[in-house]
């Protein structure tokens, strides 16, 4: 049973991370471009923090398994986010800016499998479900709170000030670690053995074919995701004009409101229904949206369309660590599969721009977001092919997270 205390601070523990995860992307365009930046410099920063978040998603998935505490590997990931703010707001320098991101794009594989396998061990099989869902709410509030503040900090402050009070942001989400208990002493050490084979021999004893087909739509998802806001946002740009910024800050806003609403919803119904049928849903929600979007560019209608954007992120936010954790039930692998579903997140993103880029160019932005659709439609197909991965005993242990049974 986790007490109330442990219960609050593993919620402002997720505010706060995402809050203090704010204040990268967006903002640090805005900076750089203060700072008389090209844009292309600015594209090139960017992507260093992408290849190196995607080339780091296992090594950091297998570091944090192999850590007994998950608090301090949490700890570990949060400082090195603070370190990156505070070379940020320290320097606009080139070697600066870059190390920033390096060190961002490994803090950020890390802290978020290790907050995941954190609510793990303190709400143990049975109630993993229920505690996604308050993690993805209270992020989501986060997230929406931070935005607002920092957007009026880089507005009336300095856009340095924004990374300063990202930095304190993560401080504060630090000093919630002391409200969690500490690791269970550990019942069973025989997988221990087992994990020193090394990270390839980890990886293969971890593929299994439901893992396979669960990464791939996780791809296919992200393929038809990323770019549908980027292309939303440049045809309003063109309609509105002046106002175009309030109108995609609300597209951001109300998915954000969304997942706050659904999101322990979502995690009750996967315990009670299962994975799939939640899965079906929020994957479904996302075909719909682009094919939505792609014949209408007026803002009201936009910003209501993107609702169903909160619907796929709740679904997406709480179902990828549960059925990762279900994938690695009697493990010590909770965290590098959830690394290889990164590395799968990363890799459909990246890809997703690139083609309805290409798309765009050349056929205009309603044709590129029908793609998309067209994509996301494949996504919910391969979901066809992926068995039930919860088990009929909800209350079966698994030590996928910290290598021990959850009570």
């Amino acid at each position: 049973m986790v007490s109330a205390r442990s219960a609050r601070g593993l919620d402002a523990l997720n505010a706060l991370v995402a809050s203090s995860q704010t204040g990268f992307g967006a903002f640090i365009a805005v900076y750089l471009t203060a700072q008389a930046w090209t844009q292309a410099d600015i594209g090139q920063a960017l992507s260093l923090g992408t290849i190196v978040a995607m080339i780091s998603q296992l090594p950091a998935g297998a570091l944090v398994d192999a850590m007994r505490s998950k608090r301090l590997a949490v700890a570990f990931g949060g400082i090195a986010v603070a370190l990156s703010a505070l070379l940020f707001a320290a320097s606009s320098a080139w070697l600066a800016v870059l190390g920033a991101e390096a060190l961002h794009g490994f803090a950020s594989c890390m802290i978020g499998p290790a907050i995941a396998a954190v609510s793990l061990e303190l709400a143990g099989r049975a109630g993993l479900g229920v505690r996604l869902g308050r993690n993805a709410r209270f992020s989501s509030i986060g997230s929406a709170l931070a935005a607002v503040a920092l957007g009026a900090i880089g507005t009336y402050v300095s856009g340095a000030g924004v990374f300063w009070a990202t930095a304190v942001l993560m401080a504060l989400g630090l000093l919630t670690l002391r409200s969690l208990p500490p690791p269970a002493p550990e019942l069973h050490t025989a997988h221990i053995a087992e994990e020193t084979r090394g990270l390839p021999g980890a990886i293969w004893a971890l593929l299994d074919r439901r893992l396979l087909v669960f990464a791939v739509c996780v791809g296919v998802f992200h393929l038809s995701n990323a770019a549908m806001l980027p292309l939303v946002a440049n045809e309003v740009t063109r309609s509105t004009g002046a106002i175009a910024n309030l109108v995609i800050a609300a597209c951001v806003v109300v998915p954000q409101a969304i997942v706050a609403a659904l999101s322990p919803l979502v995690g009750r119904t996967a315990e009670s229904w299962g994975r799939r049928p939640v899965l079906l849903l929020g994957f479904a929600a996302l075909p719909v949206r682009g094919l939505l979007l792609a014949i209408g560019a007026d803002p009201t209608y936009v910003v209501l369309v993107q609702a169903l954007d909160g619907i796929s992120a709740a679904v997406f936010g709480v179902l990828l660590p549960l059925v990762a954790a279900d994938l690695t039930r009697g493990t010590r692998r909770f965290n590098l599969c959830m690394g290889l579903l990164g590395l799968a997140v990363g890799a459909g993103a990246t890809l997703s721009t690139a083609v309805a880029g290409l798309v765009a160019d050349r056929f205009g932005n309603g044709p590129a977001l029908l793609v998309l659709a067209g994509v996301g439609v494949v996504g919910v197909l391969g979901l066809l092919a992926l068995p039930e991965t919860r088990k009929s005993r909800p209350d079966a242990p698994i030590a996928g997270a910290f290598g021990a049974d959850a009570r």
